[in-house]
């Protein structure tokens, strides 16, 4: 079975098993997978694979702060609980904005809401523990914020050369 690792504005995670997730109709409500409190938001969704045990997580913040965390620093509980820290939520850094897994050779690119795009290896970003602050990704503007993390997919094109 894979892991789901759900990943919460307020900075906290949560990884279970999916056979934890029954099978349900289309029109179901669904389970519970993260106890969010007020306010909060679920903002990413992680399946790793079993055969993934290299690689790391990758967690950004609203006010351009982030950083790299061992997939292996995430523990498995059961869903439905408020999970782990995943990365301090403060007035340095604001709420989270996105997670996603990531390996020493991806690139990632990071979108500010006043359009600013920078493209960077992920290598390059400080590969620290679950309950830390992180470090600046990227530098905004007065009043600008982080809209978006995502890994660049490599085209075909790429892959050949």
């Amino acid at each position: 079975y894979c892991d789901i690792l759900l990943f919460s504005s307020g900075g906290k995670v949560v990884r279970f098993e999916e056979n934890e997730v029954r099978a349900m109709g289309r029109a179901a409500r669904g389970v519970r997978g993260l106890l969010l409190g007020d306010g909060q938001s679920v903002v990413s969704l992680i399946i790793a694979a079993p055969e993934v045990t290299a690689g790391a997580v990758l967690t950004a913040t609203a006010n351009g702060y982030g950083k790299r965390t061992p997939l292996t620093d995430y523990p498995k509980h059961k869903r439905g609980g408020q999970g782990v820290i995943s990365i301090q939520v403060n007035d340095r850094n604001g709420v989270v904005i996105g997670a996603g897994l990531v390996g020493e050779q991806d690139e990632v690119m990071l979108i500010t809401d006043g359009g600013t795009l920078i493209r960077t290896r992920a290598s390059e970003i400080s590969e620290v523990g679950r309950n830390t602050q992180g470090v600046r990704l990227i530098g905004l503007e007065e009043g600008e914020h982080l809209a978006a993390v995502e890994k660049v997919a490599e085209s075909d094109e790429e892959l050949r050369q």
